[in-house]
């Protein structure tokens, strides 16, 4: 029975209510009326008057009091719901199936989509209803069984990163039998083919209601590298309005750590389902690239992972003789530069010039010696992980380089001089190519019948040789060799750059072989058939909320299957390694597009926003208990004796007061621990991993201080700025998170009164250099949204004589984990001039309220409880002499803040001495 809001789950017990009236009669009989008997002695009786005397009835308000008792505890066990089920679906009774899309586009929503789940299962369970789950994408014969079974296993239940396929709603329409039931459908709101035939099997058996999402779908096809600009496109399934998305693009910065290092916003135009927009990116960050997802957007469609197609290679080109004046075409690079020059950055210049700047791949074109210098870092650089592309020639051909032995830098020994058409070991004509064999990075490349080779350097035989050619001339001489060195590798072209000694370079065919080298990065995927007969193995993998997890141990994929075959458990969207390169599949391909579900007239939909049923019977048999409990002690009041009640409500009182005295004497404490001792404090963020680094890094920090001067900090504070006093701590460091949340108003009235009255904030945006200063990285434009109501003073870059420059050590920086970031300070007066013959300015006596940076001082500064340092700070001893400047900008600053301005005083000595005449 449903009453409004209220619905009854028990309602024939609301008829005991007609009993209430007989209830409010006894209790009017108790106590019993006394009788009234005629004595004539109770004339001696009038005027006296009974100090404790008693009612002879129930006062009205403890009547009323106990018939609201009853009348809750009735009501409680009749079962009351506040936000019931309407009356045909109070009625509902049978079997419940439940399906779920289970894809990534139910992610956007997951949370609301589980509360859905939940109520439905709860509501099965009151009314008794056997209930089965079935997911789409993993497609099984339902099994009914007891709603409660099913509510346990929600925690465990998460989005799928694929959608269910047309075979696989097959499948399920084919497991449903005949027994017939009700279906609730939780819908991603996208179209699916084969949706419409699993509807018609699933109306077979039953009414079906769908639930689904308002909010649209949005999603990012695959990044494209056009023109030296990353072109990114973004999807949505309807086209409601005008709508701005952002488009971040994450990566490594130097140090390794991912951020965010660029964002896009791209516009969805009015009646527009696909918005597009172009980023510019130099290529040394371009190269830092690992994923673009749409800001906001929590599930594996809006995540495009990027592979090796947008990141151009850096490819040093040396030859062995200079270039002929006029004759380009007989350049040994000329070929090599129209070839990679689209799809790489060339750098020029001498071996050790280009070898500090680490390209990926070095190629020489008819260089044979090498000094001893060069070879050495040559090979530690190839032994590293780099590519040593070398072409043969007349100087490669004359020279004696791995004639007698094999040369470290070669991948086979060559004989002495040439094979030529006409010579002494001659061809009688030009040879051409040999199909490629299998393992070779250019297995399945077409070769065109006008590619011939008419001059070589020949290889030694060798028991080795036969595993290093990767390609052949038809009578079976190498053509390339391959060695591997360490990490890296050594691969030599048999023939020259240019069209001298073969065609090779003047045809399509040498520009896929550097493909297959990956000397040049393949703008576009690769073809199926190339990917035909070769095993890729995942690295990382993406989860139904976008986010990359290791592979671990999953196996590997088949070439063929990793571009066009479906997604699913066996093929999950992530980053895959195969020969010679790395590939990503993503969960929306290139040419995908977004289409919304459009159900049937006939077929309700609802939403997600449901109001969840919310039993009331605990609420009001809990409120029958209190009544009771009133109507005891009212009892006790009328009949004097109340004495034990006043007693327990005095120990009730004082158990009451002592927990605020326990906590006025540990705010007490904390104040005396404070105030005993310098203390530096840290702002709580809620990031409980940056927290703890912030309280190691100004551990660390006093320690230094401890050491090296007369100030002693005590143990690091944590301060929370919504409970904590913050007049006892000198300065206050304040990382920045770009989810950290806003302070309360009165926070910030106590940070007002902070800054004003001497504190000093270190705001720590901890972002480098990536992004810029400002808003243009997330932690940037946080940290505009925190400091807006705080009263800071305008600021501008640390100038040469400011007194943190020279407080305790010498500085012109002030690097922390990060180096070449400018730190902000209050700006100087306006009438802040520099004196003739004084070395600084007469600035303000006060101390800086607030310093910006983002260097991440404290993890520079964090240590363990053993003084060894958390995290890493550069390399060697570069990295080490960072730290130490880290830590001395850190004295500096905590000496600035205690002492002020002392130090640009004393500067003014000498001129008062001179004026005095002493």
């Amino acid at each position: 029975m449903i009453l409004g809001p209220i619905g009854f789950a028990a309602p024939w017990l609301l008829l005991a209510l007609v009993a209430l009236p007989i209830l409010w009669i006894i209790l009017r009989a108790v106590p019993p009326a006394p009788i009234r008997r005629r004595f004539p002695g109770v004339a001696l009786l009038l005027g006296l008057k009974d100090e404790d005397s008693v009612t002879d009835r129930t006062p009205w308000w403890l009547l009323l009091l106990r018939m609201l008792a009853m009348a809750a505890v009735i009501v409680g066990l009749a079962g009351p719901v506040l936000n019931p089920r309407d009356e045909g679906e109070a009625r509902a009774t049978g079997p419940l199936l439940i399906v779920t899309d289970n894809s990534w586009a139910s992610a956007r929503d997951w949370a609301a989509q589980i509360a859905v789940l939940d109520g439905l299962l709860a509501e099965a369970g009151r009314a008794g209803r056997p209930v089965a789950l079935m997911q789409l994408n993993a497609p099984a014969a339902p099994v009914f069984r007891a709603a409660e079974s099913w509510r346990n296993q929600l925690p465990g239940l998460t989005p799928a990163p694929w959608a269910a396929t047309p075979e696989a709603m097959e499948r399920t329409a084919g497991l449903l039998g005949e027994d017939g039931f009700e279906t609730r459908w939780l819908s991603d709101g996208l179209a699916h083919p084969g949706r419409a035939a699993l509807l018609a099997a699933l109306e077979a058996q039953g009414p079906v209601t769908v639930h689904e999402s308002p909010r649209p779908v949005l999603a990012l096809r695959p990044a494209v590298l056009d023109g030296g600009q990353i072109t990114l496109r973004a999807l949505r399934a309807r086209a409601d309005g005008m709508r701005e998305i952002t488009v971040q693009a994450h990566g490594l910065d130097p140090a390794g750590v991912p951020r965010v290092l660029a964002s896009l916003p791209l516009r969805f135009d009015e009646g527009a389902t696909e918005a597009s927009g172009a980023l510019s990116l130099p290529p040394e960050l371009r190269a830092r690239l690992t994923r673009f997802e749409i800001a906001g957007e929590a599930t594996a469609g809006a995540v495009t992972l990027t592979d090796d197609g947008l990141k151009r290679r850096e490819v040093a080109l040396i030859a062995g003789r200079e270039d002929r004046e006029g004759l380009e075409l007989l350049s040994p690079l000329h070929y090599l530069e129209q070839a990679l020059i689209p799809t790489a950055d060339l750098l020029d210049g001498a071996l050790t010039d280009v070898l500090p700047a680490n390209p990926d791949v070095i190629v020489l074109a008819d260089v044979a010696t090498l000094s001893g210098a060069e070879q050495t870092a040559l090979l530690d650089w190839t032994e590293a992980g780099g590519m040593l592309l070398r072409f043969a020639g007349p100087r490669v051909a004359a020279s004696d380089v791995s004639r007698s032995e094999e040369a470290p830098l070669m991948p086979v020994r060559l004989r002495a001089g040439g094979r030529t058409v006409g010579g002494a070991m001659s061809w009688g004509e030009p040879k051409a190519l040999a199909p490629f064999p299998e393992g070779s990075p250019f297995q399945g490349l077409a070769i065109p019948d006008d590619v011939t080779v008419s001059a070589q350097v020949m290889a030694q035989p060798d028991p080795t040789l036969a595993e290093r050619v990767i390609a052949q001339l038809t009578d079976g001489t190498p053509l390339v060799t391959r060695k591997r060195i360490g990490a890296g590798q050594v691969v030599l072209f048999h023939v020259t750059a240019n069209a001298e000694w073969s065609s090779l370079p003047l045809s399509g065919l040498f520009v896929q072989m550097l493909e297959r080298l990956a000397v040049a990065s393949a703008i576009t995927p690769p073809d199926t058939a190339e990917l035909a007969d070769t095993i890729w193995q995942p690295v990382e993998v993406l989860d139904g909320f976008g986010r990359l997890r290791d592979a671990g141990t999953m196996p590997g994929v088949p070439g063929e299957r990793l571009l066009d075959a479906a997604l699913g458990p066996d093929l999950l969207p992530g980053l895959y390694d195969g020969p010679e390169r790395r590939v990503a599949r993503n969960v929306i391909a290139p040419d995908a597009t977004l289409a919304p579900m459009e159900w049937p007239a006939r077929v309700p939909v609802e939403g997600l926003e449901r109001q969840p049923e919310t039993p009331l019977g605990g609420w009001l048999l809990a409120a029958a208990l209190l009544l009771l409990s009133a109507d005891i002690l009212a009892s006790l009041a009328l009949s004097g004796r109340l004495w034990p009640a006043r007693a327990a409500a005095g120990l009730l009182l004082a158990l009451s007061l002592g927990a605020p005295e326990q906590a006025m004497a540990q705010d007490d404490l904390r104040a005396i621990e404070a105030t005993s001792e310098v203390v530096l404090a840290h702002v709580i963020t809620g990031d409980a991993a940056l927290d703890d680094a912030a309280r190691a890094g100004l551990r660390g920090l006093g320690r230094v201080l401890s050491f090296r001067t007369s100030v002693e900090p005590a143990e690091p504070i944590s301060v929370d700025l919504e409970t904590d006093e913050l007049a006892f701590y000198p300065i206050l460091y304040w990382p920045v998170t770009p989810d950290q949340p806003t302070p309360s108003a009165e926070a910030y009235v106590r940070l007002n009164d902070y800054l004003r009255n001497g504190g000093l904030i270190l705001f720590d945006t901890r972002d480098a250099d990536v992004a810029g200063f400002g808003a243009a990285s997330p932690n940037g434009a946080r940290l505009q949204r925190l400091a807006a109501p705080l009263d800071i003073p305008p600021l501008e870059p640390v100038p040469e004589d400011h007194v943190l420059t020279r407080a305790f050590y010498l500085l012109s920086d002030f690097p922390g984990r990060y180096m070449g970031r400018a730190v902000w300070v209050e700006a100087a007066p306006a009438d802040a001039e520099q004196i003739e013959g004084m070395p600084f300015r007469n600035l303000n006596d006060g101390v800086t309220p607030v310093v910006i940076g983002g260097n991440d001082w404290a993890a520079a500064w964090a240590v363990n409880e053993r003084g060894d340092a958390l995290f890493p700070v550069g390399r060697g001893y570069a990295g080490e002499r960072q730290r130490e400047l880290a830590y001395r900008f850190g004295v500096n600053l905590v000496m600035h803040v205690l002492t002020g301005n002392y130090k640009s005083d004393q500067v003014h000595v000498p001129a008062l001495l001179d004026r005095l005449g002493q």
